[in-house]
């Protein structure tokens, strides 16, 4: 059932033949689904190569032909949204439903940027001289390399190759090794779409071995990296030091403040499931629960009663709340956490251990009690591990809530206007949430601040990164 893994260059879908692979593995199970072909230097090159050429001709596509293209792309999306969600739940984990809904979203931006990639203008400046003319106009920036994460394996590729497709340029992306099957479906919808050969090229590899390659090739003009702060720091020195462009969406450690007045049994509901929702790999996942101090008994009662309540258990089973982690890796960084938290006498409220001995699954966990220097409450979790904490006044919220270098996402629960527009203005990150979860969608900006990263996806803003601007004044 599960399809065959390929790099795409120029056009073209290309099997292992001798390159050497990577096994896929259902992380519910232990099960190989397949052996993924790493590209080579050769591949390297002849995707650059194709992407350079095919620029050429992308740029000057009428943006109405472009837009059509990631139409019917996102059309196709729809159309295979079953099997692709099912590959995603094989080789990520996540519960189907989730993949569902993350494809749905992938062609939602393929909708957003073929119609925002229409609108690219310019603009005319009143000269100061009668016989002059002058004008700004917006140009591709050209090829651009593309790193993609194995959290949401199509959602956030989507977002880098809309965003470069749609307004002209091309691209080469490294997708996520451990879930590829979401990103090799991208390519296969824009291919069966009629996407020129060489405008996308997919390959897979050692993560650092591509990278640098691809950065340093002066073919590249801009590159976009999602993933940890630490390497995104490393893959933005390595840009920056040949002058490219770059769109960086790093970590998060993202505070919840719960204020007293809020609607605490509807906050609790809605932050339980929305912090385990894909077993908390999730960027952006509400990780540090600040509630204030009158709050905090029922707030915690409730929130329990909801995380107990959740089922555990390979995503294509029907009735799945949480699936397992991607790979034994994240079962290990979970135990790591924890280790802490015992060291540190935290209170361990719900879960804390891993689940069977089939697969990677562990235990929707809370914890609490912990001090201000518990690693839990200094580095991003990426699973599903959340810590309660009291707070008295707004200031105290504040302050704990913006301890961090990181600045990705926040959540704010109040029924208070005058407390909300506080909070929104004083929290220090790219995205605040009030009383719900509101992230995410095509048309809105994502990114972060600080240590969280440099620009935005979605939204209007996502083009600022792809296109040059040109001035030209004319006598």
């Amino acid at each position: 059932m599960y399809q065959d893994p390929v790099l795409y260059i120029n056009g073209r879908f290309i099997t292992a033949e001798g390159r050497k692979t990577q096994p896929i593995t259902n992380p519910a199970t232990g099960e190989v689904l397949g052996q993924l072909p790493h590209a080579t230097t050769e591949d390297l090159d002849q995707c650059l190569a194709a992407a350079q050429a095919a620029f050429q001709q992308w740029k000057r596509t009428s943006p109405l032909e472009r837009s059509a293209t990631l139409r019917k792309a996102g059309d196709l999306l729809r159309e295979r949204v079953r099997e692709i969600a099912r590959d995603i739940s094989l080789d990520q984990g996540k519960p189907l439903p989730e993949a569902i809904a993350e494809t749905d979203k992938s062609a939602e931006h393929a909708d957003w940027h073929a119609e925002e990639g229409r609108r690219t203008y310019g603009r005319v400046i009143p000269s100061r001289q009668p016989d002059v003319r002058q004008w700004v106009q917006r140009e591709p920036v050209g090829v651009c390399v593309a790193f993609s994460p194995w959290n949401f394996p199509i959602g956030q590729a989507s977002r880098k190759v809309f965003a470069a497709l749609g307004n002209g340029c091309t691209l080469v992306i490294k997708g996520p090794e451990d879930s590829p099957s979401g990103v090799i479906a991208l390519a296969r919808a824009l291919h069966d779409a009629g996407l020129p050969a060489g405008c996308l090229n997919l390959v897979w590899g050692v993560p650092a071995d591509i990278s640098a390659y691809l950065i340093r090739s002066p073919i590249v003009r801009k590159v976009s990296f999602t993933g940890s702060t630490a390497v995104g720091k490393q893959v933005a020195a390595l840009a920056a030091s040949h002058m490219k462009r770059m769109t960086m969406e790093l970590g998060g450690h993202a505070p919840v403040l719960v204020f007293d007045d809020a609607d605490l049994d509807a906050a609790a509901d809605m932050l339980a499931r929305f912090k385990m929702r894909n077993a908390g790999q999730v960027c952006i996942s509400p990780s540090r629960f600040f509630v204030q101090r009158k709050a905090y008994d029922r707030f915690a009662a409730r929130f329990l009663e909801v995380i107990r309540s959740l089922k555990v258990g390979d995503g294509l089973e029907t009735g799945v709340d949480m699936g397992p982690l991607v790979h034994e890796r994240r079962i290990a960084a979970m135990e790591g956490f924890m280790e802490d938290v015992a060291r540190r006498k935290g209170e361990v409220l719900a879960g804390g251990q891993r689940v069977g001995t089939r697969g990677t699954f562990f235990a929707p966990t809370v914890v609490a009690g912990l001090p201000a220097d518990a690693r839990l409450m200094n580095e991003e979790p990426f699973g599903p591990i959340a810590s309660l904490t009291s707070f008295d006044s707004f200031e105290d919220g504040i302050r704990l809530a913006n301890a961090l270098p990181y600045g990705l996402s926040s959540y704010v629960f109040t029924e208070s206007l005058q407390t909300a527009t506080r909070a929104s203005n004083a929290l220090e990150a790219g995205m605040v949430n009030i009383n719900h979860y509101g992230s995410g969608m095509a048309e809105m900006p994502f990114g972060g601040v600080k240590d969280s990263g440099i620009g935005s996806e979605g939204g209007s803003e996502t083009y600022d990164g792809y296109l040059v601007t040109k001035f030209v004044t004319h006598r």
